[in-house]
């Protein structure tokens, strides 16, 4: 009987042990009522006079030429679903460098700080300051902007007093609009940082 007893004992220990295990693994089991992770929103387009006007009132007296600029952007690419307004400096003696800092506007993800900073090298030499618009075409997200996108500089080219070129970074194109003030002459190739926050590594 004691035996008995004993092994009575030890099956009810198992059996309170298993159900108190499946009562644990129970909890741990996702609710289905529980809220569903948050997906990343797509930014929606801009049509090309939303960027006009906005220009206009950011760039002020020296804006003339900037419909005709987006305009031919326009041509090229389609619908930007987000733009960055900002300023930045740079100079290059054979290897430059280059800051910028802005905001990043979306019609429907918000509004966004970025920096941007990078090299370049090339037959290049000068400095300039300006007062950049870039257009920001194919962007998934708000967080896939912060990237590096490359591209050359010496492609790029002056219309309507603005200078215009393109970067691209996987499917994404970014298309700086800039008009400032500076010398800067020859061609250079190199890339573009962007990031949430400041930083002076531009690699």
């Amino acid at each position: 009987m004691a035996y008995f007893r004993k092994a009575m004992a030890a099956a009810a220990l198992g059996i309170a042990l298993a159900l108190s295990a499946g009562a644990s693994a129970q909890t741990d089991l996702p609710s289905r009522n529980a809220p569903k992770a948050k997906q990343p929103v797509t930014p929606q387009p801009y049509s090309s006079q939303e960027l006009v006007d906005n220009g206009h009132k950011f760039f002020g007296d020296v804006s003339r030429g900037l419909a005709t600029a987006i305009e031919d952007a326009f041509r090229k690419y389609g619908q930007p679903n987000g733009y960055i307004l900002g300023q930045e400096g740079s100079g290059s003696f054979i290897g430059g460098l280059r800051y910028g800092e802005g905001q990043l506007y979306t019609r429907n993800a918000g509004t966004h700080p970025v920096y941007w900073q990078g090299p370049s090298f090339g037959f290049d030499w000068g400095a300039d300051g300006s007062r950049v618009m870039m257009l920001v075409y194919h962007m998934p997200n708000v967080q896939s902007i912060y990237t590096r996108f490359g591209g050359a500089d010496g492609s790029a080219y002056f219309l309507g007093g603005f200078s215009v070129s393109a970067m691209i970074a996987d499917d994404m194109i970014l298309v700086p609009i800039a008009s400032g003030v500076g010398l800067r002459l020859g061609a250079n190739v190199g890339y573009l940082k962007l990031t949430p926050q400041a930083t002076w590594n531009p690699f």
